[in-house]
């Protein structure tokens, strides 16, 4: 056909129609006037499209098995990735021991305080919050979690409460120079002040400044009014040096806390206060001394020294 004005008229023509039967096909839907005539040309022209889709078929199979070999690579890649999470989640086997060893530590802990206790897992340290002596641990306001509770664990007191989000709360740990934590030693019951420095021992001022200490002495708790934010008898440390007594009011110690603030994995927020005072009866047992071992000397006369005590004239 030549390009004409006639035949480019028909070209519009026919698309014209070809739009409306379209139009009138989608508003039919079932009842489509034209669903006779597309059932008539699925006959007619049926088996052609299957002549042509068996030439081609070994092509598009080669192009789906592409498509769905990438598919099938990203889904194992996605499990691999799920399953790289798991692991780390729940550790290696040396570190689950390792965790189960300090979740049963600290519910004997709090078993021998009468603590009701919220376990913890530490899941950010302070770097992220100013580089403070901080963490933040994975349950809060939806937990019962509230500012000002005590925080410890197997081996003694960790810090206390500070901030609470729905889900996280933060700690400050008792090395940080901004805790303070009232305290009692063993035995004596002298009371004091302990303070957080750092990576160095924690700081204690005693309020009796003429008070018999020496190294290796231990201090819990005081506890606080409502025991928050402290409860009582939690402990504290081991007393490392003592300053000598200059007559003041005070008197200074330096403590090495129980806890170690470096490697913190497993904690436990108190929610709920002993009863009573458990005074002493969470600190761990006292190391026995070692015995030092006794050497006897027994001294044997030689052959030789016998040989001249026999031939020694007789006086």
């Amino acid at each position: 056909m030549r390009d004409t004005r006639e035949s480019r008229l028909l070209l519009v023509l026919l698309i014209a129609i070809a739009f409306a039967l379209i139009t009138v096909d989608i508003r039919g839907g079932e009842d489509s006037p034209v669903d006779g005539a597309r059932q008539a040309a699925a006959t007619v022209f049926g088996p052609i499209e299957s002549g042509v889709s068996a030439g081609v078929d070994p092509i598009g199979n080669a192009v789906s098995a592409v498509r769905d070999s990438g598919a099938r690579h990203d889904r194992l890649k996605l499990l691999e990735e799920e399953n790289a999470a798991l692991k780390a989640r729940l550790g290696s086997d040396d570190r689950s021991r390792s965790r189960l060893k300090q979740l049963d530590k600290m519910l004997k802990t709090a078993g021998r305080g009468q603590y009701g206790i919220k376990g913890a897992e530490v899941i950010a340290i302070g770097a992220a919050q100013g580089f403070s002596w901080t963490i933040t641990i994975d349950v809060g306001a939806r937990d019962g979690i509230k500012r000002d509770m005590t925080v410890l664990n197997g081996d003694g007191l960790v810090g206390r409460v500070t901030t609470v989000g729905p889900d996280t709360a933060t700690v400050l740990l008792a090395s940080d120079p901004d805790f303070t934590v009232g305290t009692r030693m063993e035995s004596s019951d002298e009371l004091g002040f302990a303070s957080g420095q750092g990576d160095r021992p924690l700081r204690v001022e005693l309020l009796n400044g003429k008070a018999e200490v020496k190294k290796g002495d231990r201090l819990v708790t005081f506890g606080s009014q409502a025991d928050r934010p402290f409860v009582p008898g939690v402990p504290v440390g081991v007393v490392s040096r003592v300053d000598p007594s200059g007559g003041g009011l005070t008197r200074t110690l330096y403590v090495t806390p129980y806890a170690g603030f470096t490697k913190l994995d497993i904690v436990g927020v108190v929610v709920e206060a002993p009863k009573k005072d458990p005074r002493d009866t969470v600190l761990p047992p006292k190391p026995k001394p070692t015995p030092r071992p006794t050497v006897t000397v027994t001294v044997t006369p030689s052959a030789e020294a016998s040989a001249d005590g026999q031939n020694q004239p007789e006086q």
